[in-house]
């Protein structure tokens, strides 16, 4: 179940709204668990003999299973169970954020006043498509929608909204890929001692937080294209006490001098870009970094790393949850698309990092020293979850 916001930009709900969103939360649950896995079943007991008659062979990629799947009704019950349960998500915290929408503003307002950290907007940068077009994980308005001058109520229909949607699983502040990342990139790393961090397509800082409390030496900085989000980001980082740099900028085209940061990161975010953004995101990634930097991106593994049925479901966000990039990106290869942008092959470098919210410490801890490889709880809720990660060195 989700929990209240741990940070001073919560706002009150309704008993109805908690209940709502109590029930929303629970049916994701049950509908990414429980009918997940009776649509594995009926995959490999029906519709994979059909298929591999029809084809001569098994379905050999994500693709091809999606085709053999898309007349069969548990999969037209499961897509409809899930696509519904997704807009009830932001339609259950949707009131509440509009009847405190004063309330919010205000406070980010505040906080900006006040701030250790800063925000730097740029009136002149034009959103791109992918963002202004989409309501992209069906959200509407997208991280984009501004509905009074220095709105930030989107910001927080994504905060709230995110606590329903995962269901308590990335821990009371929601940076648990962050925070279990960052922790073994330390451990794991430890001559690396980063004077300046940069977060890419941060949205809140969900997961740029985490690098600043793990690194509170260093100076954080953070890139999203979308104002309004920037807004409250800057206010919730100043709420948990990290001050960070939040600079509204285009990742493929970053207003930093080169070889100016120690590390590199992103959360989730290649995915909802076109294919030649990411590649010149990456670019920027190498041109910023300083010599023996670290980039690294958080992201669902590979299609290649995965059995055709596993590619399939982790694709299926690209054909129903308006992420129309998504399987184009998993269908790359990470270490061709590092050795592209200037890194040697040698230095690409990829993790399965264990969500210590999940395991808890004992096992994260003994995680650290070992080389895990990417499995069926790798990015999506299993019998546990872990979050991959690929990147190099400079």
């Amino acid at each position: 179940m989700p929990s209240e916001l741990v940070h001073d930009l919560k706002i009150p709900r309704k008993l109805d709204e908690k209940a709502r969103q109590d029930f929303v939360s629970s049916l994701r649950g049950f509908i990414l668990h429980d009918m997940a896995n009776d649509l594995r079943e009926v995959y490999h007991r029906d519709v994979l003999p059909e298929a591999t008659r029809e084809l001569g062979r098994e379905p050999a990629t994500s693709g091809e299973v999606h085709k053999a799947l898309k007349s069969n009704l548990s999969f037209r019950l499961y897509s409809a169970m899930r696509v519904n349960a997704q807009e009830m998500t932001w339609d259950s915290v949707r009131p509440q954020v509009e009847r405190n929408a004063a309330q919010i503003n205000e406070k980010v307002r505040d906080y900006a006043r006040k701030a250790k950290g800063s925000l730097t907007l740029d009136p002149e940068l034009e959103v791109p498509r992918s963002v202004s077009a989409l309501d992209v994980h069906l959200m509407p308005g997208n991280y984009n929608q501004e509905y009074t001058a220095d709105d930030a109520t989107q910001g927080a229909v994504y905060d709230n909204g995110s606590l329903v949607f995962f269901m308590g699983l990335l821990g009371p502040d929601q940076g648990d890929i962050g925070r279990s990342i960052a922790r073994f990139i330390r451990s794991r790393y430890p001559e690396l001692e980063p004077a300046r961090i940069l977060d890419l397509g941060c949205t809140l800082g969900h997961n740029t937080v985490p690098w600043a409390q793990t690194y509170p030496e260093a100076e954080i900085h953070a890139v999203d294209v979308s104002a309004p989000v920037l807004r409250y980001a800057l206010a919730r980082s100043e709420a948990l006490g990290c001050a960070i740099h939040y600079h509204q900028m285009n990742s493929s085209a970053l207003a930093f001098e080169d070889n100016s940061f120690d590390i590199v990161w992103s959360s989730m975010f290649l995915h909802e870009v076109p294919l030649k953004n990411i590649r010149a995101t990456l670019k920027e990634a190498y041109r910023v970094l300083k010599p023996g930097g670290l980039m690294l991106h958080m992201e669902l593994p590979p299609n290649k790393a995965l059995p055709a049925y596993d590619g399939f479901y982790l694709d299926w966000d690209s054909w129903y949850n308006m992420e129309p990039f998504y399987k184009t990106f998993r269908d790359q290869d990470p270490a061709k698309l590092v050795e592209e942008a200037g890194f040697s092959r040698e230095s690409f470098i990829e993790h399965v990092v264990p969500s210590v919210n999940w395991y808890g410490e004992e096992v994260f801890a003994k995680a650290i020293g070992e080389s895990t490889a990417v499995g069926k709880d790798t990015g999506r809720l299993a019998e546990g979850v872990s979050w991959y990660c690929f990147g190099a060195r400079k």
